[in-house]
């Protein structure tokens, strides 16, 4: 192997980035331990440290993308819903494909839950769930179902949908 220190060190960046960005999105679908909490804090970050050294900035806003996961998961609000804010203005100004598309939403309604920001909270998660019934892969849909499950259902969402009650 080679130095990361020298010019080619850009492959290691790209190695350590997927590497961190593949464990922390591994554990944030689980049921983890405090240790494993910290494990995938740690992971997200380093992935988004590695990515802003090497990636383009499509890397560098899914990189940001986990940290608002990361974040909402953990209870981190604030930072959860600026990482939030951040990718969902990044991905819908540039036109995302279905599945990304889905992920914004789900991860943005996450965050805001956790901020308790109700209205944004309600509005992302209706998006989410329209979002992901748009996906036409049924594996990609699977994908963003898992994190979609992770994010508390808004009150008066019923199967998926708003209600008025």
């Amino acid at each position: 192997m080679t130095d990361p220190q020298q010019p080619d060190s850009g492959a290691w960046h790209r190695k350590f980035a997927a590497a961190s960005n593949n464990r922390a999105w591994e554990l944030s679908v689980r049921e983890r331990s405090p240790r494993e909490d910290q494990e995938m804090l740690a992971a997200a970050h380093a992935s988004a440290w590695h990515w802003s050294v090497v990636g383009a900035e499509l890397n560098q806003m899914r990189a940001t993308m986990l940290l608002a996961e990361v974040h909402a998961l953990l209870g981190m609000a604030p930072s959860a819903m600026r990482y939030a804010e951040e990718m969902r203005e990044y991905f819908l100004r540039v036109g995302a494909p279905e599945w990304e598309t889905a992920f914004v939403h789900a991860i943005h309604a996450h965050a805001a839950a956790v901020a308790g920001q109700s209205q944004a909270h309600a509005a992302s998660y209706a998006l989410a769930t329209e979002a992901l019934a748009a996906i036409p892969d049924e594996e990609d849909r699977r994908i963003v179902a898992r994190t979609l499950d992770h994010v508390p259902k808004p009150r008066g969402a019923v199967a998926g949908h708003l209600c008025d009650g």
